[in-house]
């Protein structure tokens, strides 16, 4: 079997344990985490309606926002700003507490920062 279906093949293993265990209400609503090679998307899902509450996209990152002075921008550095980002619109709509779903993507880099960044902005795990 080629790698990267076995890499598929396990993700989709972990998504479905994760999945089993974490459901999303309207007061705390399931942060969801995509990311692909050329971007990264966040959802706040209300899992009994089956409703997007919010959503962010790495595009909505300004790029000089996230990069420091002389540095290049990294992934990490947006998802920590897309974290931030995700959490402000959170707030907005009256939302402190979500539920961390993380794809079935392993718990470092960028998933990380996204969830270190909604720590920060004031949304609580």
């Amino acid at each position: 079997m080629k790698k990267e279906k076995i890499k598929k093949i396990k993700r989709d293993r972990r998504r479905t344990k994760i999945r089993a265990k974490v459901k999303g209400v309207k007061k705390s609503p399931r942060l969801s985490v995509f990311k692909s090679n050329k971007g990264m998307y966040l959802q706040l899902i209300d899992d009994d309606q089956g409703k997007t509450l919010a959503s962010a996209h790495s595009r909505e990152i300004k790029l000089s926002k996230a990069k420091d002075k002389g540095s290049e921008t990294t992934g990490i550095k947006i998802g920590f700003e897309l974290g931030k980002l995700i959490a402000k619109k959170a707030l907005d709509k009256k939302i402190t507490k979500v539920v961390f779903d993380r794809g079935g993507f392993k718990y470092h880099g960028r998933v990380k920062a996204v969830a270190d960044g909604a720590r920060e902005g004031g949304l609580k795990f």
